[in-house]
C-alpha cells in the first residue's frame, strides 16, 4: 500500500484545522499584508458604493445585488481554483494549501473574541462587555445589560461555528479551495450587506438568501455537532441539547442560526435569542430553551469549553472518515 496522497482533501483540512488552532490569524503575517477576509471586505464595499445608490428603485438594487454576487463569489472561487493548481505543480503546496485553510477557518480566533467578552465583564463590568462584544455582534449593544451581554457573545459562539469552522470545513471537501473561498465571499457578503436595514434591504437580498442556502447542511451539522460535545463536557446536557434543538430551531427568524443556538440553549440550561435590538430596529423574536436568559461570564465559559469540544470532534470526525476510508483499502 502506498502513503497517504499529500493532497487528500481530508488531510489537508486536518492540518488546516490544526494550524488554525494552534495560530489563530496569524498575526505576524497579516500585519503585513491584508486578510483575505479584509479583501473581500474591500471588494464588496466598492460594488456597494457604486451599484447601490438610494436614487435607484428597489427592483434595480435587487437585480445589481445579484450581479454583485455573482460576479465576487465567482471570483473569488477563481482565485481558489488558481491557488489550489499552483499548490498542485509546487514540491511545497500541500503546505501552502494547508495554510490557505487555516487562514479561512476561525476556531481560535473565535474563541478568542468571545473570551474577551467574559473577561470585560468580569473586570469592567456592563461598559467594557458592551465594548468587547461590539466586536462580534451586530446588535446594538447599548441595549443590553450583563445578562443580554453573555447571552449575545454566547449565540455569537454557536453561530459562528457553525459559520467559521464547519460550514468551511464542509465546502472545501466537496470543492476544495474554489469552495472555500467561494463560500467566505458569500459569508462575508451576508455580514456586510445582508441585512434587513433600509439601505440594504433590496441589494442585499441575493447575498442573504445565497448565505442561507450555502449553511442549509452546516448548520444543523454543527448542531449535532455541539448537542454530541455536551456529552463530554460534564456541566451540560446532550439529551437537552437534542430536545430543545428539535423543538426550537425553527422558531428563529434564521433559517440556520437557530439550529446551533437551540442546541447551545438546551445543553446549557440558557433560554437564549429572544427580543433583541439591532440598527434597523427590534426584533421580538421568541427565546430559544427552557433555561434562565440570566447568563453571565461563567457560562461565557461553559460555552466555550462545549465549543472547544464540538471543534475537536469536528477534527476527530475529519480523521475518522479519512481512517475508514484508508483502512479499507487493500495492502
Amino acid at each position: 500500500m502506498s502513503g497517504p496522497d499529500p493532497y487528500d482533501p481530508f488531510l489537508l483540512l486536518l492540518a488546516g484545522m490544526v494550524l488554525d488552532a494552534v495560530f489563530g490569524d496569524m498575526p505576524a503575517l497579516f500585519a503585513r499584508v491584508p486578510h483575505p477576509v479584509v479583501l473581500a471586505g474591500r471588494a464588496i464595499a466598492f460594488f456597494e458604493r457604486k451599484l447601490n445608490r438610494p436614487q435607484r428603485s428597489a427592483r434595480s438594487r435587487r437585480e445589481r445585488g445579484v450581479v454583485t454576487v455573482i460576479v465576487l463569489v465567482g471570483a473569488a472561487a477563481a482565485l481558489g481554483w488558481a491557488l489550489q493548481w499552483l499548490c498542485r505543480q509546487a514540491p511545497a503546496g500541500a503546505i501552502v494549501e494547508a495554510l490557505a485553510i487555516a487562514v479561512m477557518l476561525a476556531q481560535r480566533s473565535l474563541f478568542v473574541q468571545v473570551g474577551t467578552v467574559a473577561a470585560a465583564l468580569l473586570t469592567g463590568g456592563v461598559p467594557a462587555g458592551r465594548q468587547a462584544v461590539a466586536h462580534i455582534v451586530g446588535r446594538d449593544p447599548q441595549s443590553l445589560d450583563a445578562p443580554g451581554i453573555a447571552r449575545a457573545a454566547i449565540e455569537s459562539l454557536a453561530e459562528n461555528f457553525s459559520d467559521g469552522v464547519v460550514a468551511p470545513a464542509c465546502w472545501y471537501l466537496v470543492f476544495g479551495l474554489p469552495g472555500l473561498f467561494a463560500y467566505k465571499m458569500a459569508n462575508t457578503l451576508d455580514s456586510m450587506i445582508g441585512h434587513h436595514a433600509p439601505r440594504y434591504e433590496a441589494f442585499g437580498w441575493a447575498a442573504a438568501r445565497f448565505d442561507d442556502l450555502l449553511n442549509l447542511v452546516p448548520a444543523r451539522l454543527s448542531a449535532l455537532l455541539l448537542a454530541a460535545a455536551a456529552a463530554f463536557a460534564g456541566d451540560a446536557s446532550p439529551e437537552m441539547a437534542w430536545r430543545i434543538m428539535l423543538r426550537d430551531a425553527r422558531k428563529h427568524r434564521s433559517p440556520n442560526a437557530g439550529w446551533p443556538e437551540a442546541a447551545v440553549a438546551g445543553a446549557l440550561g440558557l433560554a437564549l435569542a429572544g427580543p433583541r435590538v439591532y440598527a434597523e430596529g427590534a426584533v421580538p423574536d421568541p427565546w430559544l430553551g427552557d433555561g434562565t436568559p440570566q447568563a453571565g461570564p461563567l457560562d461565557i465559559a461553559r460555552a466555550l469549553r462545549l465549543y472547544a469540544l464540538a471543534c475537536l470532534l469536528t477534527g476527530g470526525l475529519v480523521l475518522g472518515v479519512w481512517l475508514a476510508a484508508h483502512l479499507t483499502q487493500p495492502w
